[in-house]
C-alpha cells in the first residue's frame, strides 16, 4: 500500500494531529519516527499541530479550524469510498441545567494527513468499510520511513471527480470549460487539468505554449 515518488519533483509534507498533553507512549514513537523521516529527508516537511479531547459542534466553537478540518478529512474520505469514524467520533451531550442538547466531536489520540506538493494524498487511519480494513497510522507512517508515498484505501473514479468539481475558475471564478480533460477559462484564459481529488491544476507553462492561444472554441 504505497507509491514511490519523484523527490526531485514532489514536496511530501506530513501534517501530525494530537491531542495535547497526552504525548505518552506509543504516541511518542510515532512523533519521533515522524522527526526521524523529516531529519532523513525521507519527508520534506513535519507539521505538529494539538487539538482538543473533543470540541462542540457549533459556529461560535472556539476551535472552528478544528471542525473545519475534520470536514475537510470527511470529505476526502467520502471521495475515496472510506471511513475516518472512528478514529473521529460523534455524540450528544444534554446540559442538567438548560435541558439544552449538543453535538460534539471527539478527536483521536493521533491523526496524519499526508500532501504530495499541495494535494492531499492520505488521512490516517481510515477504514474501507466494505472489507472492514483499517489502514493505521503505524503502517503510515513506517510507509513515509521507507521514503515510499502511503497508498490509502478505496479509489477514486475520474467520473466521480468531475461530478464534485465546481467548473469554477481557481484565478477569477469564472466558468471552466471542459475539452476533453483540459479545462480553460473564458474569462481569463487559465488553463489547466483535474487531479484524482477533485483539485484544479495549472498547465506547465510550457505545455500551453504549444497549444493555441485562445484554448476555448468558440462556435
Amino acid at each position: 500500500m504505497s507509491e514511490t515518488r519523484d523527490s526531485e519533483t514532489t514536496a511530501l509534507t506530513a501534517v501530525c494531529h494530537v491531542r495535547a498533553p497526552l504525548l505518552l507512549e506509543p504516541i511518542d514513537e510515532q512523533i519521533e519516527t515522524l522527526q526521524a523521516c523529516e531529519s532523513e529527508d525521507a519527508i520534506d516537511e513535519l507539521l505538529l499541530r494539538s487539538w482538543p479531547q473533543e470540541v462542540a459542534l457549533t459556529d461560535e466553537s472556539p476551535y472552528q479550524e478544528v471542525i473545519d478540518t475534520y470536514e475537510r478529512f470527511a470529505q476526502w474520505a467520502d471521495g475515496r469510498g472510506v471511513s475516518i469514524r472512528p478514529p473521529f467520533r460523534e455524540r450528544s451531550t444534554t446540559s442538567q441545567v438548560t435541558g439544552k442538547t449538543r453535538d460534539r466531536l471527539v478527536t483521536p489520540l493521533l491523526c496524519l494527513e499526508v500532501y504530495a506538493d499541495d494535494e492531499l494524498v492520505g488521512v490516517f487511519p481510515h477504514t474501507d468499510e466494505q472489507t472492514e480494513e483499517t489502514y493505521t497510522t503505524d503502517e503510515a507512517i513506517a510507509t513515509l520511513r521507507t521514503g515510499e508515498v502511503p497508498e490509502p484505501l478505496g479509489s477514486v473514479t475520474r467520473e466521480d471527480t468531475r461530478a464534485s468539481a465546481t467548473n469554477t475558475c481557481p484565478d477569477c471564478g469564472g466558468t471552466l470549460v471542459d475539452g476533453q480533460g483540459l479545462f480553460a477559462c473564458s474569462d481569463c484564459g487559465w488553463i489547466g487539468t483535474i487531479t484524482e481529488t477533485g483539485r484544479y491544476e495549472p498547465q506547465p507553462v510550457e505545455l500551453t505554449n504549444e497549444r493555441d492561444p485562445s484554448p476555448v472554441a468558440t462556435r
